[in-house]
Formats: structure tokens, C-alpha cells, sequence
């Protein structure tokens, strides 16, 4: 059975001693019986790593620690880039990676996707990949083929237990801060489009590989999205910024029991 996986992206968010905050308010919200059944993941911005490395460690609540991206090399003159061995160093568990915003603003291709999803897996950092497709696409009717694109180049070659390692995240770029989302019908054709696009990498493990949904997730639609069969959690944006709405969306499944 796939274990959820609930993700926050602070993305540009929240200092340091902000982050310390959130970890707190949010260690009184989520408890250990919680996390039986939906492993957390926060992922701040690189400034406030550290801070909430403490702060979770110190708990030993078992959230999980995350980064919004990494470089694929592990080390040389790549000014303001950070390599998955440092963020390893910090015990940071995860990585964004081929987010849109970061396909959009900052020339991600599938070929660095693909880059730095080895990157991580070999530092023994689990990448969460990215795949999703524009307004303009879907009503052009290609969000399958866009989306089985971005698997087949950005996971190229990724086969075995560091394929059954990886999560993937499907966000339709249309929903992401929009306040629109799909429809878990929606949400759920374009997944399962996804994990038979994974099996054609290696059949064998496409059924473990967990495949999160992201765009304008809240508290009062992760439930729906959750009870689809493909959809085993939330890569969460703006809603994770309130550690009241963020826990709201972490406990759905003993609320929905």
C-alpha cells in the first residue's frame, strides 16, 4: 500500500524565525498517530533549511524535511546554486524538482529535470518531479501527451528501487495559485495517464511509485482528491503557509474515516 505523502512548498516564503514558528504550531496540530498513516514533508526556502532541521529534529516527530530545488552537480563554480550532498549534510530527505515556476522563470528542460533527479537519488535524497501542463495545452486537448513527455525525459533511465523511490507531482499549471483546481475526476485521469506512463520506464514498479496531485489544495477538497485511487497525496502551496489550513489538509485521512 502507497503511503500518502503530504508536501508543503513555501516556495519565496517565511523567514527563518517564521519557520521555526510554523514547526512549531505545527508539531500541537499533527501528531504521531497522524503521521502513522501520512508522512509530511516541509520544504522552506534555503535560508530557513537549518532552522527547521533543528526544529523537527528536536521533536523527533517525524516530519519530513524538504528542498525547493538543487544543482545537479555535486560541487564547482555555480554561483548561488546548492548540491544535493550539501542538502544531504542537513538531512534535508526531499527535493522539488522541474517545479513549473521553475520550468517557467528559470529555463528547467526536461534534460536538467532529468539531471538532478539522478543528482538526488545518488545523494539518497527523494526527488519530487514536477509534471504538469498549461491552460493552453489542455484545452488544445494535449495534457496527456505533455505529461507523458515530461516522464519519459525527465525520469529517462531511472528504473528499479530509484524509480519506486521517486514521487511525482502533477500540477496542472492552470491551478497553481489560481484558486482553481481540477476536479478529482480530472486530477485522477491525468494520474493514472502518468503512472501507466512510468510503467512504460519499468513496469514492475509503476503500481509503488506514489504520484502526488498540486494545484489550489485546501482543507476542504483534499478528501475528494484523496479518496481517487491514483492520488497518494498533495504537493501543497499557498495553503501551507497557515499551519492551521496545512494541518487541515495532513489529517484528512483520520478526518474522513
Amino acid at each position: 500500500m502507497r503511503k500518502p505523502v503530504i508536501a508543503a512548498n513555501w516556495k519565496m516564503n517565511k523567514t527563518h524565525v517564521e519557520a521555526i514558528l510554523f514547526v512549531e504550531a505545527l508539531r500541537n496540530l499533527v501528531d504521531a498517530e497522524h503521521l502513522d498513516k501520512v508522512e509530511v514533508v516541509i520544504c522552506p526556502p534555503f535560508t530557513a533549511i537549518r532552522s527547521v532541521q533543528t526544529a523537527i529534529d528536536s521533536d523527533g516527530l517525524g516530519f519530513g524535511l524538504g528542498a525547493q530545488d538543487l544543482h545537479w552537480e555535486e560541487s564547482g563554480a555555480y554561483t548561488g546554486e546548492v548540491s544535493a550532498q550539501m542538502l544531504r549534510k542537513l538531512h534535508v530527505g526531499y527535493a522539488i524538482v522541474g517545479h513549473s515556476e521553475r520550468r517557467q522563470h528559470f529555463g528547467e528542460t526536461n534534460e536538467t529535470v532529468n539531471k538532478k533527479v539522478k543528482a538526488a537519488l545518488a545523494a539518497d535524497v527523494v526527488p519530487i518531479v514536477c509534471v504538469g501542463e498549461s491552460l493552453e495545452e489542455r484545452e488544445a486537448g494535449d495534457t496527456e501527451s505533455k505529461v507523458k513527455t515530461q516522464i519519459a525525459e525527465g525520469l529517462e533511465g531511472i528504473k528499479g528501487d530509484r524509480l519506486e523511490a521517486t514521487i511525482v507531482a502533477y500540477e496542472p499549471i492552470w491551478a497553481i495559485g489560481t484558486g482553481k483546481n481540477a476536479s478529482p475526476e480530472d486530477a485522477q485521469e491525468t494520474i493514472a495517464a502518468i503512472r501507466s506512463a512510468i510503467s512504460s520506464l519499468d513496469k514492475k514498479v509503476a503500481a509503488k511509485v506514489r504520484i502526488q496531485y498540486g494545484g489550489s489544495v485546501k482543507s476542504s477538497n483534499i478528501a475528494e482528491l484523496m479518496a481517487q485511487p491514483d492520488i497518494d497525496g498533495a504537493l501543497v502551496g499557498g495553503a501551507s503557509l497557515d499551519a492551521g489550513e496545512f494541518a487541515g489538509i495532513c489529517r484528512f485521512e483520520t478526518e474522513s474515516e
